[in-house]
């Protein structure tokens, strides 16, 4: 979604596109919404999560297998370090789809033609838009600690990283 004022072309923040889908998903009473993982822009990864928490629908993030057969929805969720978690939660939903979840299919020619016959209904936002993000400054950080390898023993080791966390970092007391 684009925000286009006169010369001041920007991209919605996460939270205005979440609204804006907000506005146009909620009168459809939809028993599942799904939203891509993240945008191929600057990848927030916010707004299918942020449309979810306006809509008051529960919500699974990095979907990457879904089976809808029952009432309730069982996903599959990619977490960290090649783990998957199996969910079963229930609809209404909003899930936030990993690519690669589906195989590309190409449309017939009697897909198309009736494509070209459906309305394109045109949802304007209930409210002005209002920036609620702006990115100031991006910069690679500066690199101020060294690493320090504590030799003795175990105990010695130990003790001697207490006072270092107690006296120099001052992370304990």
């Amino acid at each position: 979604a684009k925000l286009k004022r006169g010369m001041n072309e920007g991209k919605l923040s996460p939270f205005a596109a979440a609204s804006v889908l907000a506005d146009a998903v909620r009168e459809e009473n939809a028993d599942l919404v799904m939203t891509g993982l993240q945008s191929a822009d600057y990848g927030y990864a916010q707004t299918g999560v942020i449309l979810a928490e306006i809509l008051g629908l529960p919500h699974a993030t990095i979907v990457i297998e879904l089976d809808a057969t029952g009432e309730q929805l069982r996903v599959k969720r990619e977490l960290e370090s090649g783990w998957y978690q199996w969910y079963t939660m229930p609809t209404p939903a909003l899930l936030t789809i990993q690519s690669g979840i589906s195989q590309i299919r190409y449309a017939t020619l009697k897909g198309i033609m009736a494509a070209k016959k459906k309305e394109i209904r045109r949802v304007m936002p209930a409210a002005p838009i209002r920036r609620r993000q702006q990115i100031e400054s991006l910069y690679v950080p500066e690199k101020t600690k060294q690493t320090e390898i504590i030799a003795g023993s175990p105990a010695e080791a130990a003790a001697t990283l207490v006072r270092k966390l107690r006296e120099d970092a001052r992370a304990i007391s």
